[in-house]
């Protein structure tokens, strides 16, 4: 595929997907990068208007593009260290999997360093960006806890910063989206208030927090659940920790990575029979070896092997971020959990669109949203990839 701009087409013969109906034979009518029109073929002829390039699906599936809240880089790039070139690999290399809209995710780190990938970010996502769209800074950490690290460097693990978050909210206002702490840190609860405050999504992770501490979180504005089951407290019947908590509480919305390595499909099973498809997000926690072979790589400063696609710390064997795309864990969880590719549509695109408050002109396909489309084969191989209506 290559880079290109349609400025008016017509996609036809598609297996449309939206929020509320799967329309089996339908239209879409894109002009200047918005949908125009969608219609169904069974109650009506496609429009007819030779200024719009026409697009056969050929009974493909047509999905809002995947929106992508946990991701650390791809192609060989990591967000903490990437310069505008590895930015644009890193979203070139994604939107190539369906993804169009993104979150640079850090690890636990420096101020320094958070706050060098906040100026880089910023000013990238100021240029254009004809791939996937960089939507913000997802800050995973560095206020974490260390008993529950995971691949998170140790060194840089410290209590919450209010300081650190005024200065970062007055010098780059709107860029920080998520904030993934651990809610039992001292001024946890207080910090968690003032993310909710400027708008950030406060998130918990790598976290030992019980459930009683997550539910006063919640309270104070939590909302949000990074790589649900990995690196939390677990769940006891006695005692349901953090996980019984995200599993139970309505206000948090759950991440999970759909790869057969993080999460066992059983554990999927159960995330979804608790919180139902409007309260999971597909997430790929990608790391840089993502569509890279097999070898040695870097996380943070930590050295990661990775075999037969599975990425670990040398030293402990953890898992190290993952090497999933987006629509792999659409695979996954359509092959592998049976879940209704409409419901696996909604978790990649609608949800974290409405976590970010970004539902407004994307995640779903409606008239008046941006033309991010993804079209999928029967085999949801993916055909072509639109962002903002330019085709890749």
């Amino acid at each position: 595929m290559t880079l290109g701009s349609d400025n008016k087409f017509l996609v036809v013969n598609a297996r449309i997907v939206t929020t509320d109906r799967m329309i089996d034979n339908g239209w879409l009518q894109v002009r200047d990068g918005i949908i125009e029109r969608i219609g169904d073929n069974s109650v009506g002829d496609a429009p007819h208007d030779s200024a719009y390039a026409i697009v056969d699906a050929e009974g493909g599936s047509l999905l809002p593009g995947f929106i992508d809240v946990h991701v650390h880089g791809g192609a060989g790039h990591d967000f903490m260290d990437a310069d505008a070139e590895g930015l644009r690999a890193i979203t070139e290399f994604h939107s190539r999997h369906g993804t169009t809209g993104m979150l640079a995710t850090t690890l636990t780190a420096s101020r320094d360093e958070l706050t060098a990938l906040l100026e880089r970010v910023s000013t990238f996502m100021n240029d254009a960006m004809p791939f996937a769209q960089l939507l913000g800074v997802h800050f995973e950490g560095p206020f974490i806890s260390e008993k529950w690290k995971g691949a998170q460097n140790p060194a840089y693990i410290v209590p919450p910063q209010p300081e650190w978050l005024e200065a970062w909210v007055a010098r780059y206002p709107g860029v920080i989206k998520i904030q993934t702490l651990a809610p039992e840190a001292e001024g946890a609860l207080d910090y968690i208030a003032q993310l909710a405050g400027h708008g950030i999504v406060p998130s918990c992770g790598h976290t030992d927090a019980t459930y009683d501490r997550i539910a006063a979180a919640a309270d104070r504005g939590l909302r949000h659940a990074v790589h649900t089951y990995n690196a939390m407290r677990a769940y006891h019947h006695r005692e349901p920790g953090t996980v019984g908590a995200v599993l139970t509480d309505d206000r948090i919305i759950g991440e999970v990575i759909a790869d057969g390595h993080h999460v066992h499909p059983a554990g999927i099973k159960l995330l979804l029979a608790a919180k139902g498809a409007d309260k999971v997000i597909l997430v790929t926690d990608a790391m840089a070896a993502a569509g890279m072979p097999d070898g040695d790589y870097d996380l943070g400063g930590l050295p990661v092997e990775m075999k037969c696609g599975v990425a670990r710390l040398k030293d402990s064997g953890n898992l190290a971020g993952s090497t999933l795309t987006m629509i792999d864990a659409i695979r996954y969880i359509v092959r592998e959990i049976g879940v209704p590719l409409a419901s696996a549509s909604r978790m990649a695109s609608l949800n974290p669109a409405r976590q970010l408050g970004l539902d407004g002109d994307r995640g779903d396909l409606a008239p008046g949203k941006r033309a991010d489309l993804v079209l999928l084969d029967d085999s949801l191989e993916i055909r072509r990839v639109w962002v903002s209506g330019n085709a890749l």
